[in-house]
């Protein structure tokens, strides 16, 4: 077994061992303080069955980073309190003047006399200390982030004396009392770099150096602030940069590991007591959710039965911090346990969880020990309990008595309100007997409330209805539970409150679901066609007005055959069946999902994207004198990109029902298009308004797969038509200042970039096969349809005249915007103003921001300038063409909303 030393001043800190009561022998001491492995070899011989894997040596601690990303933010907030809060830094130099001004002078000559020799004295004398005991790393780390500090300080200054605002320069600097025409340093060249040397070499993990280095810090900064060469917001400005440069470095190289060893985990607990003999370790799920749980090991001992021994150091505990982070955040405050859990707090919660699920009569794993392996690592030690994870049985193995005694063992945990919080699997363990364990209540949590132990109950209904099914996992857990204790855990039971590992089983599952409804699907639709061909080459030949009654026929008779395959492939879930197998038995059992998430992804997203898109907004707002620029308005022109927009709804629905052969009203139909004038603002552009028209066309009576197939056509040759005119309009947006009818060059590179593109995803077979199972499943829903629309030429014509229209009234709307604010529009032309359009409309749906905000505004701003607009009129322009498509609607839309809801058309 390869190993891997410990660091000397890693073995400092105390043991918190509890003796075996069988042992009077054993003692509490200070576990590593003399080399463990040194001092047992000569009496005792090592072993560890099993080659661990080779430890790296150094790693990345994601404590570093938030510890640099919390730096690098108070840096920010203080730059920003001293730009904006003027007359609170001056009132505050002023008080500590006066009250420093009153200070001796023998004691003001005394301070800054110890503290300039001090401030040198004591790195270089930790440094000995360090190379003494072998650990030069530490003194390179520390050199090489004072060396960047340093770097810091100098653009800082440069930055402060160049660049700043006065504001700045003023909280960070002061005349210097040597030459009142000089400023003293913003940020102290010397100080920084001895901060960030003593945080990198880790003297805050020691007691008397730490005690030694503030002593040192706050005397030096008396005696500068006393002498007038310094501010305090230039103090505490270069503590900051110090102690940020300094996680900074140790997270880009890394910190030395110190995790402990096999060896030394065999030293650890012949100090608490025991006398291994052998040592295996245990393999298991390493994952960001279950890795922090810690390397196992099977220890045999000289007399007695084995244990098991679970070891686990900061790097192991650090493993799935920003998934805790990020649950912490978006969840409602029962997510996970604390992301920044110290590993005095992780053994203490061990401990107390193991202690109170036995003292509530559960079966778990029995603790008998535990001790610090160092200051950087803990062990915990049980007695041996063998046996297979529910994850490893066969299924024939779990029969119905199994599952009942794992529901009585959630039982206990409840009645005692002890929430497990992780009930998966690899969690469950069943030994010789047949007895069901409850293992890993590390992440558990005790006085839980009602919604972690429902969440529980829903968790273990997920995890065993994997392995039995649901009908089985709901009968054991109403056999032991009842069924009003599992009909209250139907609102948990969503994928956002199970663990990681079964919601990325329940995404598998479902994928292959869908992949199943497609092959069900192509293969409907290819044996049609087939029926279709075979019956063309049979049929004799008849007159054209029968022909086309028969293709119709054909159609029409390959759509049900594509319905009827899907329907039958179509299968339910797992949490819909455990519903549906809770609502046999409790009715009326609350279904609808709680309210967990704080905050979800797509609202971050949109909140991020359209702050940026404000901020270049408003940054081509800020020059812009809009009073005058109103007052010559001409409202001719406003008046007709009003009625543009307006003309837009009746255009969006004749895009739409040229695509249903179904008869749906048309002034409905408008409607709906108003109301999704209001769904654009909570949704994103592209998502928004198919989600509504999908809706609206199935409560019209069209049935849910041809409503889908309908908005797919629609959106489709949408999409087609959208490319097309794009090209149309830039082709001769770059001929018509020129006599040749060559196109632009923008047009030819775009041009190139979409064959390059084709190029790469047809010869690369990952993206050739992603790409053509898509299209495939695609056009098995769309084509069926398409044919249906092509045998009525009048919906057809209907269908691309409206997105004609469509785009037609935008293209008009914005530009009718722009002749609004000035003569200077005049030189641009229909088809400049109808690219730009395009583009910004492209972006505006393929950003995350509800109804493109941020995104639009900004392309269609530059691009008005970039075909040559002045921006003082591109910016109102783009503003009141927004207004009117965008915001302007929202109240309309929202009473048409409904409108429509009222009547269950939405």
């Amino acid at each position: 077994m390869k190993q891997q030393g410990v660091h000397p001043e890693d073995a400092e800190g105390t043991s918190d061992a509890a003796s075996r009561p069988d042992r009077p022998d054993s003692s509490d001491g200070k576990v590593g303080e003399e080399p463990l492995d040194e001092s047992c070899e000569e009496v005792h011989i090592d072993e560890v069955e099993g080659d661990e894997p080779l430890l790296p040596a150094r790693v990345h601690r994601p404590s570093d980073l938030m510890r640099l990303l919390v730096g690098v933010l108070a840096v920010i907030v203080l730059l920003g309190i001293a730009a904006f809060a003027h007359g609170t830094t001056s009132g505050l130099e002023q008080d500590i003047n006066k009250g420093t001004g009153q200070a001796p002078d023998l004691l003001i000559k005394i301070a800054g006399l110890a503290s300039s020799i001090a401030i040198l004295l004591v790195p270089v004398a930790f440094a000995i200390e360090r190379l003494i005991k072998r650990d030069g790393l530490r003194i390179a780390d520390g050199v090489l982030a004072a060396v960047l500090a340093h770097g810091v300080t100098l653009a800082t200054d440069l930055w402060v004396a160049k660049a700043a605002p006065d504001s700045i320069q003023e909280a960070l600097t002061q005349p210097s009392p040597g030459d009142i025409h000089a400023l003293t340093d913003p940020v102290h060249g010397y100080l920084a770099p001895v901060i960030a040397y003593m945080t990198a070499v880790g003297m805050s993990r020691r007691p008397r150096w730490r005690a030694v280095l503030w002593m040192v810090l706050l005397l030096d900064a008396f005696s500068m602030l006393v002498t007038g060469y310094t501010t305090p917001f230039s103090i505490i400005l270069t503590v900051l940069i110090g102690w940020t440069v300094a996680y900074g470095t140790l997270y880009a190289v890394g910190s030395p590991n110190v995790r402990p060893t096999g060896r030394t985990l065999m030293a650890g607990l012949r100090h608490v007591g025991f006398h291994p003999v052998s040592a295996a370790r245990e393999e298991g799920p390493d994952t960001s959710e279950t890795g922090d749980r810690g390397r196992r090991y099977f220890v045999t001992l000289e007399d007695g039965p084995p244990l098991d021994v679970t070891v686990v150091d900061r790097e192991q505990q650090a493993q799935g911090f920003f998934y805790r982070a990020w649950r912490n955040l978006t969840l409602r405050g029962f997510a996970t346990r604390s992301s920044l859990q110290s590993l005095r707090q992780a053994l203490e919660q061990e401990a107390l969880l193991a202690y109170a699920a036995i003292a509530a009569g559960a079966n778990a794993p029995k603790l008998i020990a535990t001790s610090e392996l160092g200051p950087d690592a803990v062990m915990l030690v049980y007695e041996h309990t063998g046996g297979r994870t529910l994850d490893s049985l066969a299924d024939d193995d779990i029969t119905d008595d199994l599952l009942r005694d794992t529901w009585h063992q959630v039982r206990a945990l409840q009645s005692r309100r002890i929430a497990h919080r992780r009930l998966v699997g690899d969690a469950v363990l069943v030994d010789r007997s047949g007895t069901v364990i409850l293992t890993d209540l590390r992440v558990g949590e005790i006085a839980a409330g009602d919604l972690l132990l429902r969440m529980d109950i829903s968790q273990l209904l997920v995890t065993l209805g994997l392995r039995v099914g649901a009908e089985r996992a709901v009968a054991s857990a109403v056999g032991v539970l009842g069924p009003d204790a599992v009909a209250d855990c139907l609102p948990m039971l969503q994928p956002i409150a199970l663990s990681r590992s079964t919601r990325a089983t329940l995404r598998r599952l479902a994928r292959e679901r869908a992949q199943r409804e497609r092959e069900a699907v192509l293969e409907a639709s290819r044996q049609a066609k087939q029926a279709r061909l075979e019956a063309g080459h049979e049929a004799e030949p008849v007159s054209e007005k029968a022909e086309k009654r028969a293709v119709r026929a054909q159609a029409r008779a390959e759509k049900r055959a594509i319905d009827d395959a899907l329907e039958e492939a179509r299968e339910e879930d797992l949490l819909t069946q455990i519903r549906h197998q809770v609502l046999r038995i409790r009715p009326q059992a609350p279904v609808e999902p709680a309210r967990l998430e704080r905050v979800r992804p797509r609202t971050l997203m949109s909140f991020i994207a359209g702050a940026i898109g404000a901020y270049f907004l408003l940054t081509q707002l800020t020059h812009i004198e809009f009073g005058p620029l109103v007052a010559n308005a001409e409202w001719g022109w406003v008046a007709a990109a009003v009625l543009f927009s307006a003309l837009s709804y009746v255009a969006a629905a004749m895009s739409l029902l040229g695509f249903v052969p179904e008869r749906v009203p048309f002034l409905r139909t408008v409607a709906a298009q108003v109301a999704g004038s209001f769904v654009k603002i909570v949704a994103p552009a592209a998502v928004g308004g198919v989600a509504l028209n999908t809706r609206f066309l199935q409560r019209s009576g069209v049935r849910p797969g041809l409503a889908v197939a309908s908005v797919g056509a629609s959106q489709l040759f949408g999409l087609g038509c959208h490319i097309l005119m794009l090209l149309s309009f830039g082709y001769l947006t770059g001929t018509e200042k020129t006599p040749s009818l060559s196109p632009s060059r923008t047009v030819i590179a775009g041009l190139l970039t979409v064959a390059v593109l084709v190029l790469v995803v047809t010869s690369v077979p990952f993206l050739r096969k992603f790409v053509s199972t898509r299209v495939r499943s695609l056009f098995a829903g769309v084509v069926p349809r398409m044919l249906d629309v092509l045998q009525r030429p009048q919906k057809l014509v209907t269908g691309i005249g409206g997105m004609l229209l469509l785009t037609f009234c935008f293209v008009m709307c914005l530009d009718a915007s722009i002749r609004a604010f000035g003569t200077e529009s005049s030189s641009i032309s229909i088809a400049s103003v109808a690219v730009v359009f395009l583009a910004g409309n492209a972006l505006g749906s393929a950003a995350p921001t509800p109804g493109g905000v941020g995104a639009v505004e900004a392309t269609l701003t530059v691009g008005l300038i970039a075909v040559g607009l002045p921006k003082e009129v591109a910016a109102p322009a783009v503003l009141l063409y927004r207004l009117l498509t965008l915001w302007l609607p929202v109240l309309p839309g929202w009473l048409a909303f409904n409108h429509l809801s009222r009547k269950g058309a939405l």
